[in-house]
Parts: structure tokens; C-alpha cells; sequence
């Protein structure tokens, strides 16, 4: 089988990397890769959203599987333009109806409304009702959470503990702080609890599977400090998500997202991440993606000891059936290693070294560039994660940090408490 992967980051590394591993990939392309996945196959230089590009380089060279990594092709409605161009190709990745779950809020909210899913209470606010807005965020109790309907690359989420700035920051997200994306925005109960990812691959005909649960690390600080980042690191499993509390997910969530799916007749064929948060003893939904996550991935997809090609075919054709999914019991731990400056503004073009070095752990590539020279350079703000195996966390994150410090570029930067706060839970 012939495999197009879109993406460039830590995430389609890790697809790629399991992708690769199967007996029944010909030849795995991914457009347009990063400085390490070209080890897993063969990087093309096309934008995911050049839709046509794509299309060209398909039929020009035989590919049967589309396996569509972020989020802004499917949003963009990838799968519905191939459904029209190229009625045969299998595509993992809904249809930019169920890709709504993701590219609105409203939407989302509505859904997990509508199917009796558990989630925080919210309203919806345009530059119309903004003074309802200030009102209703008047009415909750601190902190106040504002989000922005659409894609706005992980920034589009406020927690403010105090009400005016909360109603100010309210003004100017329907002002246009972040674009289009703010044209509307959801403000909700905050919800306190710790929280974890859920994976699902599900074929459209109501089966699926839930892959191995992850928690990530979005603060750039130690001890979940500073702002907020696309992952600095994820622990797999989870010890709080055990199997009672994956029971209620599954019966409570993972069940009425599917079945609901269906219900209002969205042909959904893909991954769903779910959001968690566990509060109390109970999981509520902090918000859909329609894709993997980052870093999780890269911790997950070393847990899936099956065949992951097979799965994905499967969820494409909508014929998962009992298809097995086995996981590794052991601990993964992923560390990512940032830019000096990030998630402010940060150099770009280091020069990286000791990656040669490395021999305990995987390494993906997320913003890694190869020079005419041959030489490996940083280019974006979370370079590279280090993922290994262990018998426990702690024993998991020893070696991935011994990893991380073995690459060198100036500014290098990684978090060194990653699962830290899990193994206190033990």
C-alpha cells in the first residue's frame, strides 16, 4: 500500500515512524515532513492545504491512503474534495461536518449538548451580545474561560481570574484579537480537576478503539508555569485513569460521541481526541480535536504494539470489525526539547548535534530542518522530543532526559519535571 501522511510536526513523526513499520507499506510519503521523518520515508515539499497539489501527486504516483496529521486541511473540507476528485482514495480524517467538533466551539458544545455528553456549562457570544456576555461572566464564579470558536493555533483559550480584565479580554476577542476565529466566542464554567487525552479511531459505522491514554504539559514552566505551549511533554498511561474511571469514559463519552456522530448522520471516519478532565471521580469534556495530539502521539503511538497500517485502512473502508488493537503495558515518558524563547519569538537555524548519541530512546522531529549541507538546524519553536520506555515514570523520564541533554544547539530548552506530578499520585 502506497501512504501519503500530511503534516510536519513531533505528531506525523510518530505516525510516520509507526506507519513505516508495516509489512504492508509499499512506500510512505509525507507532505511535507520535517528533518527527521524522511527516515521513515519520503518527504514531499507540499503545503496539506494545497489540495490540488495533492491531488496531482496521488495520482501521479499510486497512493491508495490519505492519512490527513493536523487539523487545518480537514477543517478546510480535504475529505469532501476527494470525495468529488478521487471517489476511490481512502482517507483517514472526517468530513469538515464532523471536522466542526474541532474547528468550532459552538459547535462542539452543542453536540456534547445534544447527545448528553458531560461538559462545563457556556454560552455563546458575538460582537452583538457582548454586553450579555459581560453579564453571564458576571453570573459564574472565577476563574472565567473564554475561548474562541474557531482554529486559532492553540491560542485561542483564556483563563482570567478577574472579572473586569475577564469582560475586557471578552470585548477584545470579539474585537478581533484573534482574527475570524473570535468572531464568536464561548465563554464557560471553569472546570477544576486534573486533566488527561482519550484517543479514538472510529470507521463511521459506530466500532472503534480506544488507543492508549495520554497526559501532556502545555506550560512552558516547571510546575505548570508560564504561558501555555502546543506540549512540552506527555506520560503514558495515566495512573488516574484507571479501569473505572475508563469505564464511565467509554459508557459516558467515547459511546455517545460515536453513536452521536451517526445520529446526525456524520460519516465519521478518523481519530477523536477527546480532552478530559477528571473532576472529582468524573470525566467531563474539555473539547474535541479531530486528530491526534502533540506530544501525545509521540508517547502513544509506542504503546500500539499492532500493526497500525491495517487500522487505519480499516477505519478508512469503515470495516474495523473486531480488528485487534494490542498496547504495550509499559510507560512511555516524552520530553520535548524548545527553542530558546519559545512560545515567544525564538532563533531559528541552530545547528543540532548528538543526536547520533542517542541509543535508549526514539526521537521525533518536530521543527527540524536539513541544510543543502546535509546539516540538521532547528526551525520552530518545539524541536524535538525524546520518547523511551520504562518500567515505571520516573524510570521512563530518566532516560528520556538523558536524551534530550546528549542533543545540543544553543538556546535548548526542556521542562525536567515531565510526569512528575503523576508519580506523587502513586
Amino acid at each position: 500500500m502506497k501512504v501519503i501522511l500530511l503534516g510536519s510536526g513531533g505528531r506525523e513523526a510518530a505516525l510516520a515512524w509507526k506507519i513505516s513499520q508495516s509489512p504492508e507499506c509499499e512506500q510512505l510519503y509525507i507532505a511535507p515532513g520535517n528533518g527527521g521523518t524522511a527516515a521513515f520515508g519520503t518527504n514531499v515539499a507540499i503545503n496539506p492545504s494545497d489540495f490540488a497539489s495533492i491531488e496531482t501527486f496521488i495520482r501521479t504516483n499510486g497512493v491508495t491512503l490519505l492519512v490527513v496529521g493536523n487539523e487545518d486541511p480537514l477543517v478546510a473540507g480535504i475529505r469532501d474534495y476527494f470525495a468529488k476528485a478521487l471517489p476511490e482514495l481512502l482517507i483517514v480524517g472526517p468530513a469538515a461536518d464532523g471536522a466542526a467538533l474541532e474547528g468550532s466551539k459552538d459547535f462542539a458544545k452543542h453536540f456534547m449538548m445534544r447527545h448528553g455528553i458531560p461538559t462545563a456549562a457556556y454560552r455563546s457570544f458575538t460582537a452583538e451580545t457582548v454586553e450579555q456576555g459581560c453579564e453571564f461572566l458576571a453570573s459564574l464564579k472565577a476563574p472565567y474561560v473564554l475561548k474562541a470558536d474557531g482554529l486559532a493555533a492553540g491560542k485561542g483559550v483564556l483563563i482570567i481570574n478577574d472579572l473586569a480584565e475577564a469582560q475586557q479580554s471578552l470585548r477584545e476577542m470579539l474585537g478581533g484579537m484573534f482574527g475570524q476565529a473570535s468572531a464568536t466566542v464561548v465563554v464557560e464554567e471553569f472546570l477544576d480537576g486534573i486533566e488527561c487525552s482519550v484517543f479514538v479511531l472510529t470507521d463511521g459505522t459506530g466500532e472503534y478503539r480506544i488507543l492508549p491514554v495520554a497526559k501532556d504539559y502545555k506550560r512552558i514552566g516547571e510546575g505548570d508555569t508560564g504561558l501555555n505551549t502546543g506540549g512540552m511533554g506527555a506520560v503514558s498511561p495515566v495512573p488516574f485513569a484507571d479501569d473505572e474511571f475508563m469505564k464511565k469514559v467509554e459508557e459516558r463519552i467515547v459511546r455517545p460521541t460515536v453513536n452521536g456522530l451517526i445520529a446526525d448522520k456524520i460519516d465519521y471516519r478518523g481519530f477523536i481526541f477527546l480532552g478530559l478532565i477528571k473532576v472529582g471521580d468524573e470525566p467531563m469534556v474539555i473539547e474535541y480535536n479531530v486528530r491526534m495530539g502533540d506530544p501525545e502521539t509521540e508517547a502513544v503511538m509506542l504503546r500500539v504494539k499492532s500493526d497500525l497500517l491495517p487500522l487505519l485502512e480499516a477505519t478508512a473502508k469503515g470495516s474495523l470489525g473486531d480488528m485487534p488493537l494490542e498496547i504495550d503495558p509499559r510507560t512511555v515518558v516524552t520530553v520535548m526539547a524548545v527553542s530558546g524563547g519559545y512560545p515567544g519569538s525564538y532563533p531559528k537555524g541552530m545547528t543540532m548535534t548528538g543526536l547520533d548519541k542517542v541509543c535508549d530512546s526514539v526521537l521525533f522531529h518536530a521543527g527540524t530542518a536539513v541544510n543543502p549541507d546535509g546539516s540538521l538546524v532547528t526551525a520552530g519553536g518545539r524541536v524535538i522530543a525524546a520518547s523511551s520506555y520504562g518500567e515505571s515514570i520516573a524510570d521512563a523520564a530518566t532516560r528520556s532526559f538523558k536524551a534530550v541533554q546528549t542533543i545540543e544547539y544553543d538556546g535548548k530548552y526542556y521542562r525536567r519535571d515531565i510526569g512528575r506530578d503523576l508519580i506523587a499520585l502513586l
